[in-house]
Formats: C-alpha cells, structure tokens, sequence
C-alpha cells in the first residue's frame, strides 16, 4: 500500500510540475532555467546556493525537494530536467546505470547521527539502546529516501534485525526533515538523522554520535541529466556548487565538504 501511494504520488507529482513549468515559462523566456531534481535534506544550503547562483549568473533553478528515491522515480516517468542532487550517490549511480546522467561532482558529505529528545530523558546512548522497551524510534523509508537507505545499512551492520528493533518503530518518514520535526513536536524519542539536520534541531534534541566504525557516510554527488536543453548552464551550477563560495554555503549550514575522518 505504502508503495503504491508513493507511485501514485510521483505520477501526480510529474504531471502538475509539467503543467507548472509551462505556465512558467510565459513572459519569461529571456531568462535561462534549470530544473533541479533535490533531496529534501539538501534544502537548507540549496536554497542558499540557488540565490547565489542566480545573482552570480542571472540564471535561475527550479528546486523539485522530495525523498531521493521519490525523486528518482520522477526523473525517470517524466524523462525530463537539467540537474539531480539525491541524498546519496547511489542514487546517482541508479540514474547512471539508467543511461540518465552526463556528468557528475561529490559535493558535500553526511554522516548519520541519532537525534534524542533533549536532555536524553530516555538515557540513549548507542544504537543498541534503540532497541529498549518503550523507546519510540523514528526511521526514514528505505524505499524513499536516502536517511532511510543508509539507516537500514547502518542497522545490518551492527548485526540490529528489523525484527528485533520494529516494534519500537513509530514512523518511517518519506523524507529526513519529517524526523527532526517529530523530535521537535516530541511525538518520538529517537530518530536517525544527517549530522547537518541535527543541528537544525538542537533547541529540541540532543545527538548521540554513531562512532565511524559503526556508521555508513552518505557522499552526495550532483549530475547533470542527459535530458537537460541547457548543458552549458547546468555545468556552471556544477561548478559553482564545488566553487570556493559554493563550499562557504554548505559549510555555513554545517555540511562537511571533506570526506568525515
């Protein structure tokens, strides 16, 4: 059921964007721009890095921030759009194998933490504490987001079944911004979450660091897809997303642009 409603979402999802665009594009046609498929836990410094570009260049992108599986599924219906920034690189690799992509750069990296209600009343301290009665866990959606993907991963390779952990589950999020806001709303006691996104939370939880060992990094690369009618433009987007002032951006929502040691 839960997948289906995803389908049934991206379809909608594509057709009112196509007929978005098109109205869009009336009266403005002397001005270039670039769609950008964006994972939802990109939108922080994306925004930013939208702004700076279009005062940079006067081009403009369109932002589609939605779970980086979701997404894919979109660029892949709609067989349209210049650029795509999931929440990891698999993703672009999927997109890749697909015939989809002309290029690609890393941009920044994430490293998954646990984000507790503040003060730690629950006293979490590591993965296995998770697994605590009465502890309520909130996870993203393997199959639609990128904090989803690599939570699973984390949890296999702590040797954590779903089995043991599930009953704890209360909510698996479509995207990672929905699990620092049910941390602020106080709805859970735990979510796994990007250290960046963390930190938007930090007036309502606390991290607990999942040590590297213990951990899976997500590396997110942006590509710039084959359909695009403004190749010269995307690589400039590309380019200013690794340029000096584009790292300045990432860095001051707390994205690491080297790899975490």
């Amino acid at each position: 059921m839960k997948h289906s409603l995803i389908a049934v979402t991206v379809t909608l999802a594509v057709v009112f964007a196509g007929c978005d665009r098109k109205d869009s594009g009336q009266g403005t046609s002397r001005t270039q721009e670039l769609m950008l498929y964006c994972g939802a836990g990109i939108r922080p410094p994306a925004d930013d890095l939208i702004g700076a570009f279009f005062a940079e260049y006067g081009i403009r992108v369109v932002p589609d921030y939605a779970g980086s599986e979701v997404l894919l599924s979109k660029i892949k219906l709609a067989r349209r759009g210049d650029l795509y920034m999931p929440g990891d690189k698999h993703y672009v690799d999927q997109a890749d194998d697909a015939g989809m992509i002309l290029s690609r750069r890393t941009v920044c990296y994430w490293v998954p933490t646990i984000l507790v209600q503040k003060g730690n009343p629950k006293g979490i301290g590591s993965l296995q504490d998770l697994l605590k009665p009465g502890v309520r866990v909130g996870f993203g959606d393997p199959n639609a987001c990128a904090i989803g993907r690599s939570t699973a991963q984390i949890l296999a390779k702590n040797g954590i079944k779903w089995e043991q952990i599930s009953e704890n589950v209360r909510f698996q999020s479509l995207t990672v911004n929905e699990l620092g806001m049910q941390i602020q709303a106080r709805s859970l006691d735990a979510v796994v979450v990007w250290d960046a996104m963390a930190l938007y939370y930090s007036r309502f939880g606390d991290q607990i660091p999942i040590p590297l060992e213990k951990n899976v990094v997500s590396t997110v690369d942006a590509g710039i897809l084959k359909f695009t009618k403004n190749k010269e433009a995307a690589e400039k987007f590309v380019a200013f997303l690794v340029s000096e002032k584009g790292r300045e951006i990432f860095a001051k929502h707390s994205y690491s642009t080297e790899p975490p040691k």
